[in-house]
């Protein structure tokens, strides 16, 4: 029985780290849904190998940081299968590292949407390496690792830990705000704004591409969020409910409040799923609704502010969906997981603010530092010419749509003969 509840646990996770890492291709689509022809296969590129990057390094430093557990031992300790190694029966503590190695490549996935259409790619990949080696295991450690005190001063000040049951603020409002930082460091894209600052209205190139992004991301949310439990004891159908309930909340004020835009229809789902990560395993299923509504709604009112009435560029309003709404999220966790408002209780306002101003401060610090150091030495930004050029043509040295482009240049070149001769 002992065996067959550990490969059950085994299994559970791994399925929620496959779901998860099915995710990074929702980022990829929306990213590429949403940035200029010219800059689709940057996009596609950048989050493939962010991920791949982002594994690298957490296995070898992040992950220690967060939790201090090395991988430096034969498979048969890992496996559990050499008694007294630390490790868990049937490589569980394996298939946990490749869950959370999903969570950590998702903040680089965040940043990427920022940052769309103007940086250049290896300043961007050291930034990822850095980031989630390094910034992002320090917060995770401090909440989930329960390292350097954080948890035991909430407890001991508030009465209760900081609760972010699936990463509202740990991966959301860390991502976002670092991404804040960035897109602050790279400045906005050249043609985004008028000399009066006025802003110049980029469209989406591809709003099908666009909607399957968001429509892979909302799937693989239900593995984000209710496999956090990590464990076949722990699920709870609450989670689920919670995470359906704030997703719709989020598509109906954002249909709403974004007056049918679907851009802002397909981000609400996000919004909302975003905002209840934190708190999906103890809000009431009506708390998680009005959660995602808040979210959805605040996701059109501050991609709006931020790019007209700040001129901030981030090219998929990541700020606003993944730093705001997180925060909105940590924060409702301490209102509707009480009691008083039907939830499971065992959280503390106090904390909730605490802890989630803590990680949007240090993430926004982090990014600003990490970007604004590499800006610094290396340069971040393309130049101008490589900028007008596209990112596709510049870095990766092809199109999106090459075919169409070597059917044009035939055709120009028969034109050409034709006036020759």
């Amino acid at each position: 029985m002992e065996s067959t509840r550990s490969g059950a646990d085994v299994l559970f996770v791994l399925l929620g780290a496959v779901m998860v890492f099915a995710m990074h291709s929702g980022f990829a689509f929306l990213e590429v849904g949403t940035v200029r022809k010219k800059s689709q296969v940057n996009a596609l590129v950048k989050i493939l190998v962010d991920f791949a990057v982002s594994t690298t390094v957490y296995f070898f430093i992040g992950y220690g940081v967060a939790y201090g557990v090395h991988f430096f031992a034969g498979a048969g300790v890992l496996t559990g299968k050499v008694a007294g190694g630390g490790f868990a029966p049937q490589g569980y503590d394996l298939v946990k590292f490749f869950f959370l190695a999903t969570f950590a490549a998702a903040v680089p996935a965040i940043i990427s949407g920022g940052i769309a259409e103007r940086a250049r790619f290896w300043p961007q990949t050291i930034a990822t390496a850095v980031l989630v080696g390094l910034v992002y295991p320090a917060f995770e450690g401090a909440v989930w690792g329960t390292r350097l005190g954080f948890q035991d001063w909430m407890t001991a000040t508030f009465g209760a830990t900081f609760h972010d049951f699936a990463g509202s603020v740990v991966v959301h409002t860390v991502g976002g705000w670092a991404a804040l930082g960035a897109v602050l460091m790279l400045g906005a894209r050249k043609g985004r704004y008028r000399r009066d600052g006025s802003l110049i209205g980029i469209p989406p190139s591809n709003i099908p591409f666009l909607a399957l992004g968001a429509w892979v991301l909302s799937v693989g949310w239900f593995g984000f969020n209710v496999m956090s439990a990590q464990t076949m004891s722990g699920i709870s159908g609450l989670v689920a409910l919670n995470s359906l309930m704030a997703m719709v909340g989020g598509i109906l004020t954002a249909l709403l409040a974004g007056r049918n835009d679907p851009g802002y229809v397909h981000n609400g789902a996000l919004a909302g799923l975003v905002a209840v990560c934190a708190g999906s395993d103890v809000m009431h299923p009506i708390g998680a609704l009005v959660t995602g509504g808040l979210a959805g709604a605040m996701f059109v009112w501050a991609f709006n502010l931020c790019q007209i009435t700040l001129k901030i560029d981030d090219v998929l309003g990541v700020w606003p969906l993944h730093g705001l709404c997180g925060l909105l999220g940590g924060i409702a966790c301490g209102v509707f997981g009480s009691e008083a408002l039907g939830g499971l209780g065992g959280v503390s306002l106090g904390a909730q603010v605490t802890g989630t101003l803590t990680g949007a401060v240090f993430a926004f610090a982090a990014g600003s530092l990490v970007y604004g150091g590499l800006k610094a030495a290396v340069g971040i930004r393309l130049s101008e010419e490589m900028e007008f050029e596209g990112a596709d043509i510049a870095i990766h040295h092809i199109s999106a749509y090459p075919e169409e482009e070597v059917s044009s240049g035939y055709a120009d070149e028969l034109v050409d003969q034709q006036k020759k001769g």
